[in-house]
C-alpha cells in the first residue's frame, strides 16, 4: 500500500521534472514539453466542413475569398491563444468560468448554443464520412449516414488504450490529408500570380458573403475554445509568474504550428477549387461528390480522385475527437453534469445523425451539400455567445493578474468578436428579409423566427455588459463535491491489516471509511483512492493537472490529514481515467485485504448514464469487497 502511493507520488514529480528539465533545454525541448493541446485542436479545424465550404468558394469566385482564409486563420489563433490564456492562468475552462459569471439560466441557454454548435460540428463529420465512404466504395449514403455511428466505439477504444496511440492515430489521418493535398496541389497547378491577388479582401456580391461567413464558422469553432481552454491544463508547469509566462509561450507556438496546418489544408482545397473548377467555367460545383467525378477528367490522373476521397474520410474520423471532449467539458463545466464517455458520444452521434437522414431521404444526395454549408454558418452565428465571455474573463485584472491581456491585443479580439457579430447580424437579416417576402404565410414568421432573431441579440447584450457592470464572481463547485470534510472521533475498533477505500467525494464517503474503519484497529494500513474522470484525464492520464484533479488532490490530502490526526496510517492515490478499470487495476496491483465501496442505489437509467462502477469492479478483484449503500 505504501509502495502504491510513493509510485503515485513519484509519477507526479516525474511530469514536473520534465518541465523542469525543458526549461534548462533547447527551444525544441520546450515546445515538445507543451506539444499536445493545439494539435488536438487543429483535427476540428480541417473537418469535412471546411471542405464544402472551401470547395463552394473556389468554384464560384475563383482565388478572391483565399483573404478569408487567411483571416479565419489569424482570428483562430488570436482567439485559441486567448482560450489557453484563461486555462493556464486560471485553471478553469471557459464554461466554468462562465458559469462563474453569469446567472443559471443564461448559462443554461449559453450550454445549449454551446451544443447546438457541436451538433453542427457532429453534422458534418457524418456527412463528409458518409459521402468519403460513398466516393470510394459505392455505399449507397443513407447506409454511409449509418455506418458513421460505428467510429463511435472506435474513439472510445482509442481513449481507453491511451493518448499515445491516439495521438499516434490522428497523427497518421492527418498525414494523409496533408499529403493528399499536397499531390493534388502537384496536378492541379494553380496560378501563383491570382493566389496572391486573391490575399486582398473583396466581397463579391451577397452569396460571397454567405460563403465567407460559413468559411469563418469552419475555421474559427466556437466548441473548439472550450475544449482548449480544458486541455492545456493537462501539462503540470511552474505556477510561478516566469512558469506561467513560459506556459503561455509555448502554447501560443503549439498552436501556431497546428493551425497554420490546419490552414494549409483549407487553403489547399480552395486554391484546387478555384484551378480546376473556377478556372473551366465550373462555377458551381459546390457538392463535394462532384469534386470528385470531376477531378479525374480535369487532372488526368484517377488518382486525384482516390486520394480526395480518402483525404476527406482522414478529415471525418480524425475530428471525432474534437466534438466529443467539447461536448463532455460544457455539460460538466455549465452544468455540473458528468455522463458515461460513451453515452456522450452517442447522443451527440444521433442529434448529428437525423438531419443528414431527413435530408438524404427527403431532399435527395444532392442537399447535402448545402446541409454542410449550413453547419458552418450555424457554427459561425454561435461564435458570439463563445468569444465574448472570453474576451471579458482574459482581460479582468483580478482573476488574470499580470497575465491579463494588454491593450493592443483587446482591441484586436473586440475587433474580431465585432467583425464576427456585424456579419452574423447581417447575415441573419437578410434571411428573415428574404423569409419574409417568399413565404405565403410571413405572420409565422414574425411569430417564431424574429422574437429569437431579437432574442439572440438580446442575449448578445447581456453576455456583453454584465461582466462590465457586475465584477463579482459567484462562488460555485466546478466538481461534483460534498462542502466539506466530516470525519469524527465516534469510530469503532478494526481487525483487517490492509484495507483500500473507493471514494467519490460525496455522502457516501463518510459511510465507507467509517466501516472501513470499524473493521481493523490503528496498526492498520489503510488506502483511499480515487479516480479523476475529466475529459483531460481520459485522454492524459497521470499528465492531467486540471482544476478538478488540484480539487480532487486537496480532497485526498484532506482526509489523510483528518485521520492521521485520529493517528490511523493512511495513504492516498490518485488515479486517472474510467474508475472500474482503474480501481481493479490498483487492488489487484496492491497486497490488499478488504476493499470498501460505497453504492449510490441507481436504478436503470441512471445505471445507463452514471455507470455502473460497483458491479464492474467487484468481478475484477481478487479480494472481498464490502459495499456500503447510502
Amino acid at each position: 500500500m505504501k509502495d502504491n502511493s510513493n509510485h503515485n507520488k513519484r509519477s507526479l514529480e516525474e511530469v514536473h521534472e520534465s518541465v523542469s528539465v525543458a526549461q534548462n533545454t533547447s527551444v525544441w525541448k520546450k515546445i515538445a514539453a507543451f506539444f499536445g493541446p493545439a494539435y488536438l485542436i487543429s483535427v476540428g479545424y480541417m473537418d469535412p466542413g471546411n471542405w464544402a465550404t472551401d470547395l463552394a468558394g473556389g468554384s464560384q469566385f475563383g482565388y478572391q475569398l483565399l483573404w478569408v482564409l487567411l483571416m479565419s486563420n489569424i482570428m483562430a489563433l488570436l482567439l485559441q491563444s486567448l482560450s489557453a490564456r484563461l486555462g493556464i492562468v486560471q485553471g478553469k475552462d471557459l464554461a466554468q468560468a462562465s458559469r462563474e459569471t453569469y446567472s443559471k439560466p443564461i448559462n443554461f441557454i449559453l450550454y445549449i448554443f454551446a451544443e447546438i454548435a457541436i451538433a453542427a460540428c457532429d453534422l458534418a463529420e457524418v456527412i463528409g464520412m458518409a459521402i468519403g465512404l460513398q466516393l470510394l466504395f459505392d455505399i449507397p449514403l443513407v447506409w454511409g449516414v449509418c455506418i458513421t455511428v460505428l467510429d463511435t466505439f472506435l474513439l472510445l477504444f482509442l481513449i481507453n488504450k491511451g493518448i499515445r496511440k491516439m495521438e499516434a492515430f490522428i497523427i497518421s489521418l492527418i498525414a494523409i490529408i496533408g499529403s493528399s493535398f499536397f499531390i493534388e496541389m502537384l496536378f492541379a497547378k494553380p496560378n501563383v500570380g491570382e493566389m496572391v491577388v486573391g490575399l486582398i479582401p473583396t466581397i463579391p456580391n451577397n452569396a460571397a458573403l454567405y460563403i465567407a461567413i460559413g468559411i469563418i464558422g469552419a475555421t474559427v469553432m466556437p466548441h473548439n475554445l472550450y475544449l482548449h481552454s480544458s486541455l492545456v491544463q493537462t501539462r503540470k508547469f511552474d505556477k510561478t509568474k516566469k512558469g506561467i509566462k513560459q506556459a503561455i509561450k509555448y502554447n501560443f507556438i503549439d498552436s501556431t504550428i497546428a493551425l497554420n496546418l490546419a490552414f494549409f489544408v483549407n487553403a489547399a482545397i480552395l486554391i484546387l477549387a478555384a484551378a480546376t473548377f473556377y478556372e473551366n467555367g465550373m462555377f458551381q460545383v459546390a457538392e463535394i461528390q462532384d469534386a470528385h467525378q470531376l477531378l479525374e477528367p480535369l487532372l488526368g490522373s484517377k488518382w486525384a480522385a482516390i486520394l480526395f476521397a480518402l483525404a476527406l474520410i482522414a478529415a471525418g474520423q480524425s475530428s471525432t475527437i474534437t466534438g466529443t471532449l467539447a461536448g463532455q467539458i460544457v455539460m460538466e463545466g455549465y452544468l455540473n453534469l458528468r455522463v458515461q464517455p460513451w453515452v456522450r458520444r452517442i447522443i451527440t452521434r444521433v442529434i448529428a445523425i437525423v438531419p443528414a437522414l431527413v435530408t438524404v431521404v427527403y431532399f435527395g444526395e444532392r442537399a447535402t451539400g448545402e446541409l454542410l454549408i449550413l453547419s458552418q454558418v450555424v457554427l459561425s452565428l454561435q461564435l458570439g455567445f463563445a468569444i465574448i465571455p472570453l474576451i471579458h474573463f482574459v482581460s479582468d485584472k483580478q482573476k488574470m493578474g499580470d497575465f491579463a491581456i494588454g491593450p493592443r491585443i483587446k482591441i484586436a479580439s473586440w475587433i474580431v468578436a465585432l467583425a464576427i457579430v456585424a456579419l452574423n447580424g447581417k447575415l441573419v437579416l437578410d434571411e428573415i428579409n428574404g423569409w419574409l417576402e417568399s413565404s405565403s404565410h410571413p405572420i409565422y414568421i414574425w411569430l417564431f423566427v424574429v422574437p429569437i432573431a431579437i432574442g439572440a441579440l438580446f442575449l448578445l447584450f447581456y453576455i456583453l455588459l454584465k461582466p462590465v457592470f457586475q465584477k463579482t464572481t459567484k462562488h460555485v463547485k466546478h466538481v461534483p463535491h460534498i462542502d466539506k470534510i466530516f470525519l469524527d472521533h465516534n469510530l469503532k475498533k478494526i481487525t483487517y491489516q490492509t484495507i483500500v477505500v473507493a471514494i467519490d467525494f460525496s455522502k457516501i464517503d463518510e459511510k465507507s471509511i467509517k466501516t472501513a474503519l470499524s473493521l481493523g484497529n490503528k496498526d492498520a494500513q489503510y488506502t483511499l483512492i480515487h479516480v479523476v474522470e475529466t475529459a483531460g484525464a481520459f485522454v492524459y492520464g497521470s499528465n492531467t493537472y486540471d482544476y478538478e484533479t488540484l480539487s480532487d488532490r486537496k480532497y485526498l490530502e484532506g482526509y489523510q490529514k483528518k485521520l492521521a490526526e485520529m493517528n490511523y496510517n493512511v495513504s492516498i492515490i490518485l488515479a486517472f481515467g474510467n474508475p472500474k478499470k482503474k480501481i481493479a487495476k490498483i487492488v489487484n496491483q496492491g497486497n490488499f485485504d478488504l476493499l470498501v465501496m460505497g453504492a449510490h442505489g441507481h436504478k436503470l437509467w441512471k445505471d445507463i448514464l452514471l455507470g455502473t462502477t460497483v458491479d464492474a469492479v467487484r468481478h475484477n478483484v481478487d479480494i472481498p469487497v464490502l459495499i456500503v449503500k447510502e
